[in-house]
């Protein structure tokens, strides 16, 4: 047996609002779009500055395309680290598998 000290929960407070989320997608050739939008690499950049400064930072789902050169998903994810963003996560990795 394991003893655990559990938080108490408490019926009166309220559930923490649901994230931002910034879907960042990777097209096969290099595109970056941002929640659909088409942007450049210099967009992405002031895109995530940005982000980086909010209180509550967006979570960013980078969904790559199937057949993206890795240097342009690793080109976003290092522009994301270099500007401070903690809330980083690759989505639809299963087309990988």
């Amino acid at each position: 047996a394991v003893n655990l000290d559990m938080p108490v929960p408490n019926p009166n407070s309220t559930p923490p609002p649901d994230p931002k989320i910034v879907e960042i997608f990777i097209d096969f050739d290099g595109t970056l779009f941002w929640n659909g939008e088409q942007i450049e690499k210099a967009t992405l950049d002031g895109r995530m500055e940005t982000s980086a400064k909010e209180a509550e930072q967006p979570e960013m789902h980078i969904k790559p395309h199937k057949l993206v050169d890795y240097g342009h998903v690793a080109h976003v994810m290092a522009t994301a680290q270099r500007i401070g963003l903690k809330k980083l996560g690759m989505v639809g990795n299963e087309q990988f598998l």
